[in-house]
């Protein structure tokens, strides 16, 4: 997880539209982002979704629909959102989510563009189950 950053704008109003699906966070330098709960969810801060490095990223599928159903905050540095999908590993900072907000456009992109790459959807329903827990899947 990204640390907080002492240049980092602090958030001065979080609110959840869960209606639009989506967080709204205004920050302390008048900055003021939307973030849709699927965006939030594709590029969650968790090893999960990030892998333990470079090139370990875990491309999420059918996110479209997730919600989120509840939002703690942690210390006065993060937030703790849980999803509808049961993912609920990700501490966004105030730093990470100010990076999400300022390059959601590019992010996003490349997000789609990689959905594209890799034949995946958004929508869940497109999505197979995930594999059964325990094991690789492989039969050796």
């Amino acid at each position: 997880m990204a640390g907080l950053d002492k240049d980092t704008p602090l958030p001065t109003a979080i609110t959840l539209h869960r209606k639009s699906r989506i967080l709204e966070i205004a920050f302390d330098d008048g900055s003021r982002f939307e973030l849709p709960f699927e965006f939030l969810r594709v590029y969650s801060p968790s090893a999960e979704v990030r892998g333990h490095g470079p090139g370990q990223e875990v491309l999420q599928l059918g996110k479209r629909e997730v919600e989120v159903l509840g939002l703690e905050p942690v210390g006065n540095y993060a937030l703790k959102p849980s999803f509808s999908d049961g993912h609920d590993s990700g501490l966004y900072s105030w730093d990470y989510l100010y990076m999400l907000g300022r390059d959601q456009a590019t992010l996003w992109q490349t997000y789609l563009d990689r959905l594209a790459q890799e034949g995946g959807s958004r929508d869940s329903k497109d999505v197979p189950p995930p594999a059964p827990k325990g094991g690789c899947g492989h039969h050796h």
